[in-house]
C-alpha cells in the first residue's frame, strides 16, 4: 500500500508524514510487524496530527499503515515490561492515552483500512471521523481472549459507533468482521471497489472534502461530534451558534457568488 509519488518526512522510525496538496496523511511504518503499536507510535501520530492541525494548508487528514498485510496487527507483543501490578498499569496508560489526541483534532480524519485492523488498530480507527475499508480488511476486538478488556476506548467509542448490542457481540466474542460485515452494522461508512483502488479512493474523498469551506468543515464535525456527549437542547444551540458565526464569513459570501455566477468557489478559511 503506497501513495502515489510524493515527499514523505519522517516524524521517526515507526511513523511518517507526506502532504498531498489540502491533504496530510499518517502513515504508520512498521509493515514487518503488520504496523503493531509500540512507543514510537504512540508518540509519532499524535506528534503528527498536531503538525498537521497547526498547518493553515492541511484541511483533511488521512491516517494509514504501510505494507500490504494491514493498517494494524494492535499492540506489539514483543514490547516487553517487567511485572507490574494493577496501579503501576494504570499509571504507564494513563501517560499513553495516544488515540485520544484524534479526538483534539478539529480537522477530519479519514482512516483508510486495509487488511488487519486489530485491538488497538481498531481503537486508532474508531476515533477517526471516516473509516474507508478496503474489501480485504478484517477488524477484530479480542481482548477478552488475553484476557484483558480493550485499553485505547474501544469499550466506549465501539457503541458510540455501532448499536450497543453489535458492540457486545463483537467485545464478548472477539469474532473477526470482515468489511461488507463491518459496513452493515456501521462498523465503517464505505468499502473501496479493490483492495489496490482503496487509497485512491480515499484521497479522491479527502480531496472533495478539502475544497470545502474549511471553517463549515471543522464547525460541522465539532456539532456532530458533540451530539454525542450533549442533550438535545444543548446541542441544537450549539448547532445555531455555530451557523451564525459562519454565516457573515468570507467564504460563506463566496459560496454565494460563485454559485451565482456559476463558476468555481476560492474558499480561504474565513
Amino acid at each position: 500500500m503506497s501513495l502515489p509519488e510524493k515527499v514523505v518526512e519522517s516524524i521517526n522510525d515507526a511513523v511518517n508524514v507526506c502532504r498531498d496538496g489540502n491533504v496530510g496523511w499518517v502513515i504508520l511504518n512498521r509493515p514487518k510487524q503488520i504496523n503493531a503499536i509500540n512507543d514510537e507510535i504512540r508518540v509519532g501520530v499524535p506528534e503528527a496530527l498536531e503538525q498537521f492541525e497547526k498547518d493553515k494548508e492541511i484541511r483533511v487528514i488521512v491516517i494509514r499503515g504501510e505494507g500490504e498485510r494491514g493498517l494494524c496487527a494492535g499492540a506489539d507483543i514483543k514490547e516487553r515490561r517487567g511485572p507490574e501490578n494493577s496501579l503501576q498499569v494504570r499509571k504507564r496508560m494513563e501517560c499513553a492515552r495516544w488515540i485520544e489526541s484524534i479526538d483534539q483534532t478539529t480537522k477530519p480524519v479519514i482512516v483508510a483500512i486495509h487488511g488487519y485492523c486489530m485491538g488497538g488498530g481498531l481503537e486508532l480507527a474508531l476515533a477517526c471521523d471516516i473509516r474507508y475499508a478496503s474489501p480485504n480488511a478484517v477488524m477484530a476486538l479480542p481482548e477478552t481472549g488475553l484476557g484483558l478488556i480493550p485499553g485505547g476506548g474501544g469499550t466506549q467509542r465501539l457503541s458510540r459507533v455501532v448499536a450497543p448490542g453489535h458492540a457486545l457481540d463483537m467485545l464478548l466474542s472477539g469474532d473477526c468482521l470482515d468489511a461488507a460485515r463491518a459496513r452493515s452494522i456501521g462498523l465503517v461508512t464505505r468499502v473501496a471497489e479493490t483492495q489496490e483502488s482503496l487509497l485512491q479512493e480515499v484521497s479522491e474523498l479527502a480531496q472533495k472534502i478539502a475544497m470545502k469551506p474549511p471553517l463549515a468543515t471543522t464547525y460541522v464535525k465539532r456539532a456532530a461530534r458533540a451530539s454525542l456527549e450533549l442533550e438535545l437542547k444543548r446541542g441544537l444551540d450549539l448547532e445555531l451558534d455555530l451557523f451564525a458565526l459562519l454565516a457573515p464569513t468570507e467564504d460563506a459570501r463566496e459560496a454565494a457568488s460563485a454559485f451565482s455566477e456559476r463558476r468555481s468557489p476560492n474558499f480561504i478559511g474565513e
